[in-house]
């Protein structure tokens, strides 16, 4: 027993001091000071010489960056985040543990800056889509202070005349999916695993709920919202309220509204043109189209913006290769 015990006393010894030497180089890495202008690259990380990087950058343990890379300034890679192919990173992003960005692809992925891509996000690789022909172009384009979260999935563009682009200042959450040839405006909120598929347009303060679906080729206007568990398969117009499978018009998005600051004769405004159009008290009076010119006559509610902009946004969706707007019911509320 004695020997034994001589035995397991300097191998704990040596343990202890191997696991006490890599919490103090994670600590280093984690918590290091640097002095201003310089950056820190963990030993274990494969840096291709040819890498730009660029001032007060912190590659973690386990990191790659291949040969065509860019990294701006203050950008922070945590342990096992990946860049390939030709990817250019803008100043202060950071990537999670797990993330990758950018392919082996001809074209590029650009991200902004201000940044966040989540734990084991994949952003910039190719798309899924069989028309993609390898060694075409294709290209993902970020803005900035977006937040991309775990596991969210965004495509690059399935042809070189195209691009998958999104704008500033987005929070997408945990398990999304952005396919191909995607543009995502600015300041909208995708809740959790929300699917957008190829070619799919979403404009500026738009929130879905979870698990909302989104088909091809579909618009999704300013100012709406999109009710978990929707599939949308029709286009949403502006300010408007959707939710179901297929996804109906529920009115209009009012929270919202406030929230971002319209006022309170747009918002009456909007609501009489939303009543007259979609929940017109004698049905049988005039068609579709009848009521919308009706609307755009109005000499009261023709002369708001924001009733011109959704008359606009509902007339468009109606024109050649869009798919319309999604179907209403009389009695939708307002």
């Amino acid at each position: 027993m004695n020997s034994l015990l001589k035995f397991r006393r300097p191998l704990s010894s040596s343990l202890t001091s191997l696991s006490l030497q890599r919490l103090s180089t994670t600590l280093h890495y984690a918590f290091e000071e640097k002095k201003e202008g310089t950056s820190f690259i963990h030993p274990t990380a494969i840096v291709h010489p040819n890498a730009v990087i660029g001032q007060g950058v912190s590659v973690g343990p386990l990191c790659t960056i291949g040969p065509s890379a860019k990294l701006g300034n203050g950008c922070q890679m945590h342990p096992s985040s990946h860049i390939f192919g030709n990817t250019e990173l803008g100043s202060h992003c950071v990537l999670m543990t797990g993330a990758v960005v950018g392919d082996d692809l001809p074209g590029h992925t650009v991200i902004g800056c201000n940044n966040i891509i989540g734990h084991h996000a994949v952003v910039g690789i190719k798309c899924q889509d069989m028309k993609y022909k390898l060694g075409d172009e294709c290209f993902l384009d970020v803005g900035d202070n977006n937040e991309i979260r775990e596991f969210t999935s965004i495509h690059r563009s399935s042809k070189s005349r195209d691009g998958t682009v999104i704008g500033d200042n987005n929070l997408i959450m945990g398990s999304c999916h952005i396919a191909h040839d995607c543009k995502i405006g600015n300041n909208n909120i995708f809740a959790n695993t929300t699917l957008l598929a190829g070619h799919v347009i979403v404009e500026d303060y738009v929130h879905t709920g979870g698990a909302t679906v989104v088909h091809q080729f579909c618009y999704i206007g300013s100012f709406s919202f999109i009710g978990g568990g929707s599939v949308v398969s029709q286009d949403v117009p502006k300010y408007m309220m959707v939710s179901g499978d297929r996804a109906e018009l529920r009115g209009l998005n009012f929270e919202g509204l406030r929230r971002c600051g319209f006022q309170v004769t747009e918002i009456k405004s909007l609501r009489t043109a939303y009543r007259k159009i979609f929940m017109p008290s004698n049905t049988n009076s005039m068609g579709f189209d009848e009521r919308l010119s009706e609307v755009e006559h109005n000499e009261d509610l023709g002369s708001v913006p924001a009733v011109c902009s959704m008359l606009q946004s509902i007339r468009d969706s109606f024109t050649e290769n869009r798919r319309g707007i999604c179907k209403f019911r009389q009695w939708s509320s307002s």
